[in-house]
């Protein structure tokens, strides 16, 4: 597979080249799925190579083979940062799946206002935040549906192993064919101001989430008993054990009424016996089993 440099100086630049051999693959595999528990199965060799040459052409590596050689010495974390971000899929929207959000708004919320009304506390964590469209749209949700949750405290993490995808989370700008994806013209209206053909979520939304870089697999900073924990669409990535390991440690922040929100292809079962699934309006979330033992 051959990808072009931009010409220089008049002249075109020879071709990189950016075809991984076999064993630069099984090298690269265990290196990603150690650094971040993304697994790369057989056959995923064209998407690592389509990743690796953007990095190839931004570090101006001379080929893919100079880049896993370098990675192999472990003498640049720079580098070593760079290709996991490019290994990390970073597919999102707003109101992304839309029925998790109308859950949200309608049952979980409701009733969780209520058992916390002595404390006037929230407490919630997205745990895969990507470019921030999930964390703000929930964030959309509250303020709109949920007024009276101004005057609590509600604590808001969102984090993501990618500090490059989490840095335009944390400045809220987005183009118009991203805030096109999923978000109602009302809401952009309302929380987005105009930027020259972009558009960025005003500062009242935004300092009422705290955006955090978090690799999964690493030890977790210590956090607060949490409410709700969003981290949809990114354990499919993992294998089983991973899986199966952080749906326990997350069960450890969970309150006893909390709730977890997994992606719609995702599933506790056969990962974690002691969360029961809450299937409601065509969609599910996860409590913990009342009768079992954290």
């Amino acid at each position: 597979m051959q990808n072009p440099t931009p010409p220089t100086g008049g002249g075109t630049a020879p071709p990189r080249d950016c075809h991984l051999t076999q064993d630069d693959f099984t090298w690269l595999s265990d290196f990603v799925r150690k650094r971040s528990a993304i697994v790369l199965d057989a056959g995923k060799e064209y998407l690592a190579e389509t990743r690796l040459s953007q990095v190839v052409q931004k570090e101006g590596i001379e080929s893919i083979s100079s880049l896993v050689r370098s990675l192999r010495k472990g003498d640049s974390r720079k580098l070593e940062g760079a290709v996991i971000e490019a290994m990390t899929t970073n597919e999102t929207s707003f109101f992304r799946d839309l029925k998790p959000f109308e859950l949200l708004r309608t049952e979980v919320l409701p009733a969780l206002i209520e058992a916390r009304r002595s404390t006037k506390r929230l407490s919630m964590w997205c745990a895969a935040a990507s470019t921030g469209q999930e964390p703000y749209s929930v964030m959309m949700l509250i303020d709109q549906h949920f007024p009276e949750l101004r005057d609590w405290k509600v604590d808001y993490l969102a984090t993501d192993l990618s500090s490059d995808v989490l840095a335009k989370a944390e400045s809220g700008i987005y183009s118009q064919f991203e805030v096109n994806r999923g978000l109602p013209a009302p809401l952009l209206v309302k929380y987005f101001a105009g930027q020259g053909g972009r558009w960025q979520v005003k500062p009242e939304l935004r300092s009422r989430i705290r955006f955090r870089a978090m690799n999964l697999i690493e030890p977790w900073p210590p956090m607060e008993p949490l409410d709700i924990v969003f981290i949809r669409n990114v354990l499919i990535y993992f294998d089983q054990p991973t899986k199966s390991a952080i749906l326990g440690r997350i069960r450890k922040l969970l309150r006893p009424d909390g709730v977890l929100f997994l992606g719609g292809a995702e599933s506790t079962m056969g990962l974690d016996d002691q969360y029961i699934a809450v299937r409601s309006q065509g969609s599910t979330y996860y409590r913990i089993d009342a009768g079992s033992k954290k």
